[in-house]
């Protein structure tokens, strides 16, 4: 069985606490950052390949700006944090720069699934037929993103809060 972080104590202070929180979120964002810019700088190069006129259909273009605007502001996201740290550096708003953080990493994930998708869509799709392109939106978009990001932590946290809430109850 494990133990609820919240009852473990670390011997660390509030400082230290955000200090933490606030490195690990950064470094969360340093890994899907360069992600993202690999997907985004591709991407950029797409439309200047030979043939893209002539190869990609109507349908293919509007993927191919999902995805290019997604990586966008996937970036978007996972740069944010770090430029508002710079500005409100010492002036006591870590706690805040935190959440903030938290919610940009949602929004840029949710972002970058819906590029990743849409970009995957656009392959499958110049390279075989719809119903391919359609098997390979729903495995990238439900079961990869959608359930490796989204709802098994999800589910995971409601667990935890769930035994909290037992455990208080008790």
């Amino acid at each position: 069985m494990s133990v609820d972080p919240a009852r473990k104590p670390r011997n660390e202070t509030e400082h230290e606490r955000l200090d933490r929180q606030l490195m690990e979120l950064l470094q969360g964002f340093r890994v899907a950052t360069t992600g993202v810019q690999v997907l985004f700088a591709f991407l950029l190069t797409v439309p200047f390949s030979a043939n893209f006129d002539t190869k990609v259909s109507e349908t293919g273009r509007a993927l191919f700006y999902v995805s290019l605007f997604g990586a966008g502001l996937a970036s978007i996201c996972f740069i944010a944090p770090v430029i508002q740290h710079r500005i409100l550096f010492r002036l006591g708003q870590k706690a805040l720069l935190i959440r903030r953080a938290n919610r940009f990493g949602i929004a840029g994930a949710f972002a970058l699934g819906i590029s990743m998708t849409a970009a995957t869509t656009l392959v499958v799709q110049a390279l075989s037929d719809e119903a391919a392109a359609a098997v390979a939106t729903a495995v990238v978009a439900v079961l990869l993103c959608g359930w490796a990001w989204f709802v098994q932590p999800y589910l995971t946290r409601r667990r935890a809060e769930e035994r909290a809430s037992e455990t208080e109850d008790s």
